[in-house]
């Protein structure tokens, strides 16, 4: 297999500076509103990059769930990435729909939702999520994959004659964008980016080289 011979040539659409939004959020809203028209899969995920307890950069990916004055996510505070941004409240955000050829890099400060708004997304999962919330101690080392199953079981019974509440430990957070990227598939590589960055409390958009 010639892994290097691997590669595709993008041609769908342009990116010119002077059609974006001056807001990247509403530029953002923008694309993924074409996304949704594209069906696009899995067009709400994204990978959660932060900064690794180790000093090493750690990513997976997460599903957005929400934007408002930032990108918002749930999980459990408790899991490697929910100490991770204990420690280091910064992150970077990345989207890549290539049924649309484009990406978006997101930078910024991480900060926690409130608990109104954690309730309102827990509570709109199904119950088997619900439940699950309650039963992963995540990212932990596990004896076996039954322990899990037998907590599984536990918490099922624990919720047959109690209401389910949203755990403490699970919650959401909003990532606050500081800078904001949008690449745009083109020939030969000289693909488009526009970048916004944040200074001073205004946005300021630049053309960036491929």
């Amino acid at each position: 297999m010639n892994i290097s011979a691997i590669r595709k040539d993008y041609s769908l659409k342009t990116l010119n500076i002077n059609e974006l939004c001056t807001n990247p959020i509403d530029q953002f809203n923008i694309w993924f509103q074409e996304a949704l028209a594209s069906k696009v899969i899995e067009i709400n995920a994204m990978t959660l990059s932060t900064i690794g307890e180790d000093g090493f950069p750690n990513g997976r990916i997460v599903l957005l769930k929400e934007v408002d004055s930032g990108f918002v996510f749930f999980t459990n505070y408790q899991s490697q990435k929910g100490r991770e941004l204990a420690k280091n409240p910064v992150a970077s955000l990345t989207f890549f729909w290539p049924e649309l050829e484009r990406q978006v890099r997101i930078k910024g400060e991480i900060e926690k939702v409130s608990s109104k708004l954690s309730d309102e997304y827990f509570f709109s999962r199904p119950k088997g999520s619900q439940i699950g919330a309650w039963t992963s101690p995540q990212s932990q080392k596990l004896k076996s994959k039954e322990e899990l199953e037998q907590r599984l079981k536990e918490m099922e019974q624990k919720f047959e004659t109690t209401p389910i509440s949203r755990p403490l430990h699970w919650g959401g957070y909003r990532l606050i964008p500081s800078y904001v990227e949008f690449w745009q598939g083109r020939p030969s590589r000289l693909h488009d980016r526009v970048c916004y960055e944040e200074k001073n409390g205004a946005w300021e958009l630049s053309i960036l080289a491929p």
